[in-house]
């Protein structure tokens, strides 16, 4: 019986500028041979340059009716979060995935709560090898790490390589990346690629092998006893490490053109990394690229959203840095998004089941059957 079929719903993204899309059309192509209806809005991958034909080749249905779809669908998937109206639309028993920022919306989680939607948080995919094909975090902060260096590039009145020239040799710039996560080790590859000397420090000492191997020195500072969680995240440092670091610090950025900070907290606040009086310290000129601006920043004086010029040092605090490359960036949530469908896929029934015994979805699902049923965001919101 083709009614009882599973209905995915993608709404077009409404955040302004934001040109990614949560389904591209080859994985669009396989959640309707998986068995599922599908509607887009009309124009969801104009931003990539996805035309709404090859979302009807692909077996969906092109719709302009946004509530329609909201209002319809089985199983609403998304890059940014809804509105708390949108979640109002939507029918009980649907499943909803996207970014939530679980840890800051409360009352977008009641909402999804008490409207008996089950929200899933891709910032919530746990860290683990079964999940890596799901990891949106990860996928799309390899990105970043890339066009970081590629924005720096373009503000600094530098080149990045060493070039013999008739006029004499150009000295090579310095880049120095702090945190060498995936967004930072990416960063490194890149500046690496593009001649640049490149210099990372990160606190969990396990990560110097992998700067090296890509090219790059490991600035040591002893902070004593730093560790890692389960999940591969920093630990948040103390205070008297948090001072070791900064002063360790000081130097090499006083003697970089181009500093990356990448140091993002899951949940909280980031640390302050580079101070006003530090950034007087630079050479004019300097770039700074702040990835954590928009969620408070690691460097004072930073902008979320916007660049901007502090004592002759440009910083850079964009943000939402895999948009810059929305294409890819598209291409790879779109395989996220269908790997965590098909993770809670039954192949029988054609539908998506949450099972609570799965270990990634007992990660990711924050709301289900009318109640909050992840324990640390349940503990927080209560």
């Amino acid at each position: 019986n083709g009614s009882t079929k599973m209905l995915i719903g993608i709404p077009k993204e409404l955040a302004a500028d934001e040109n990614r899309v949560a389904i591209i059309p080859t994985d669009a192509k396989k959640l309707v041979r998986a068995g599922a209806t599908l509607q887009v809005e009309a124009g969801l991958g104009l931003g990539s340059g996805f035309s709404d034909q090859e979302y009807t080749d692909a077996g969906a249905t092109v719709s302009s009716d946004r509530q329609a779809i909201l209002a319809s669908a089985d199983i609403i998937l998304r890059i940014n979060k809804p509105s708390i109206d949108e979640i109002g639309q939507m029918k009980a028993g649907c499943i909803h995935i996207s970014y939530l920022d679980p840890f800051n919306e409360h009352s977008l989680i009641k909402a999804f709560r008490d409207q008996g939607v089950s929200a899933i948080s891709m910032e919530m995919i746990p860290r683990s090898t079964r999940s890596q094909k799901m990891d949106a975090l990860s996928s799309q902060a390899s990105l970043a790490g890339y066009v970081m260096v590629l924005l720096a590039t373009t503000k600094l009145p530098r080149i990045l390589p060493m070039m013999m020239t008739p006029a004499g040799t150009l000295k090579p710039s310095t880049t120095f990346i702090i945190g060498a996560g995936v967004a930072g080790l990416q960063a490194i590859a890149t500046a690496k690629r593009l001649g640049s000397k490149v210099v990372a420090f990160d606190t969990r000492s396990v990560v110097a092998e992998q700067v090296r191997s890509l090219g790059g020195k490991f600035l040591e500072i002893d902070l004593g006893e730093t560790g890692q969680t389960k999940d591969g995240y920093a630990v948040a440092l103390t205070d008297e490490q948090m001072k070791l670091q900064l002063e360790g610090q000081k130097k090499q950025i006083a003697e970089s053109d181009i500093v990356i900070t990448t140091a993002q907290l899951f949940g909280r606040k980031p640390p302050v990394l580079i101070t006003s009086d530090m950034i007087k310290g630079m050479k004019p000129g300097s770039v700074i690229v702040d990835m954590a601006a928009e969620s408070g920043g690691n460097v004072e004086g930073s902008v979320a959203g916007k660049t901007v010029v502090v004592d002759g040092v440009t910083i850079i605090g964009d943000g939402n840095w895999s948009n810059f490359v929305c294409r890819d960036a598209s291409q790879m949530y779109s395989a996220n998004l269908f790997n965590l469908v098909d993770e809670g896929w039954n192949g029988d029934d054609k539908k998506m089941v949450i099972d609570m015994e799965n270990d990634i979805l007992q990660g990711c699902v924050i709301t289900h059957g009318g109640e909050i049923v992840n324990e640390t965001i349940k503990n927080l919101i209560n």
